[in-house]
């Protein structure tokens, strides 16, 4: 057998590992405990930012508070924690000059389509920039932040409908239209209300009954959560239901947690560097 051949069959198997990888990351991610549930909603599985969305959302109304200037930041943040959650992206390595977690760059891992239209164009974003970019870069890119001309081909456009459109196929939102006025808005309300109290139960709970006093020990979707919800200023609507003693004691934990030091948290054993280096970017921003 040439040597040729030989290289060949090796590249065609580095080929097929990785797209097993892929697969396996992905279903991995399908049978997540923290995206199982008993009852109605145990076939629905949601992304980060379709969580994030639905937590900022009032049930009747079916819109985000007009006060709300950070879910936009927020959701796109949830965004690249996603994509690193399924083995798309990834931070390059540290090294002496590159430590901080701002400092490092966002590299691809995989352009392998996640079947999520937003994902995917952001992978193809990534993909396609060169140089690379950083997380704080990527959330203000994406976001259409930018005084950059060039650069404003980047921005996700008509994200909150686009997620919400994602929520109604899928059961939890449905569609109206609404008259302010002036003009008529398309609004989302809640129509699978069991699904948002349980994801609205899921937080409250590992902030008081299941509460460990470690993000490592803790579920990483469910910190990626709370870091996107407190970044996204939709943590109040969380804990609005607990009695006073409970909110405080969900507040404080809260707090304390998203006021850690990311530099410090993302190099710990089994830390999920892309959860801090999005926190550390809303932090300075």
């Amino acid at each position: 057998m040439t040597t040729l051949t030989h290289r060949a069959r090796r590249t065609e198997v580095s080929k097929n590992s990785e797209k097993k990888l892929e697969r396996e990351e992905d279903s991995n991610w399908e049978k997540s405990p923290d995206n199982e549930d008993s009852g109605d909603s145990k076939d629905i599985r949601l992304t980060l930012m379709e969580e994030v969305l639905l937590l900022g959302l009032k049930d009747k109304e079916g819109y985000t508070s007009f006060w709300n200037d950070c879910i936009s930041s927020g959701l796109r943040g949830g965004i690249l924690i996603e994509l690193a959650m399924r083995g798309r992206i990834y931070l390059e390595p540290p090294t002496m000059r590159k430590k901080r977690l701002l400092d490092r760059k966002v590299l691809l891992k995989s352009d392998s389509p996640t079947g999520d239209v937003l994902l995917d164009e952001t992978l193809k974003h990534i993909k396609a920039t060169e140089p690379t970019e950083t997380v704080q870069t990527w959330i203000e890119l994406l976001t259409g932040e930018t005084w950059n001309p060039f650069k404003l081909q980047y921005q996700l456009r008509n994200v909150r409908e686009r997620i919400a459109k994602n929520l109604v196929e899928k059961g939890i939102l449905t569609t109206e239209k609404q008259n302010f006025l002036l003009f008529d808005m398309t609004t989302h309300p809640v129509t699978n209300t069991t699904e948002k109290q349980r994801l609205v139960k899921k937080l409250q709970d590992s902030v008081l009954e299941r509460w460990v006093n470690d993000p490592q020990r803790m579920d990483k979707r469910t910190l990626a959560l709370l870091v996107l919800a407190h970044s996204s200023d939709v943590l109040e609507n969380v804990f609005s239901s607990l009695t006073d003693d409970k909110y405080d004691v969900a507040m404080n934990r809260a707090k304390d947690l998203v006021e850690l030091d990311p530099e410090v948290e993302g190099t710990k054993p089994s830390a999920t560097e892309m959860i801090w280096a999005v926190l550390a970017a809303f932090n300075k921003s």
